[in-house]
């Protein structure tokens, strides 16, 4: 995972959302675009966001688009952010 995709994917409050909804379990397409005021191309660009960075998958199930949440790349994502900080990120202040 390239911190760049990370960031980028990271950097914005709405596909923050949708991880935070993914987290909680599986949602298709539509179940996630009705929890939006967005057009569904719009909502395609930031999934295309999310799974180039390696933080969702989708998966065909019929007619519907199902999204997942990576929880390994999550967690790498979150290794290197930390390896990026240095060893002290984590001692409280």
């Amino acid at each position: 995972m390239a911190l760049t995709d990370l960031f980028t994917a990271l950097a914005d409050p709405t596909r923050r959302e949708i991880l935070a909804l993914l987290r909680e379990g599986d949602l298709s397409a539509g179940e996630i675009a009705e929890r939006f005021p967005l057009a569904k191309s719009t909502l395609s660009g930031h999934f295309s966001v999310l799974r180039d960075a390696g933080l969702v998958v989708s998966e065909r199930q019929g007619t519907r688009i199902v999204y997942s949440v990576n929880q390994s790349a999550l967690e790498e994502g979150l290794e290197l952010v930390l390896r990026l900080l240095g060893p002290r990120a984590m001692e409280e202040k």
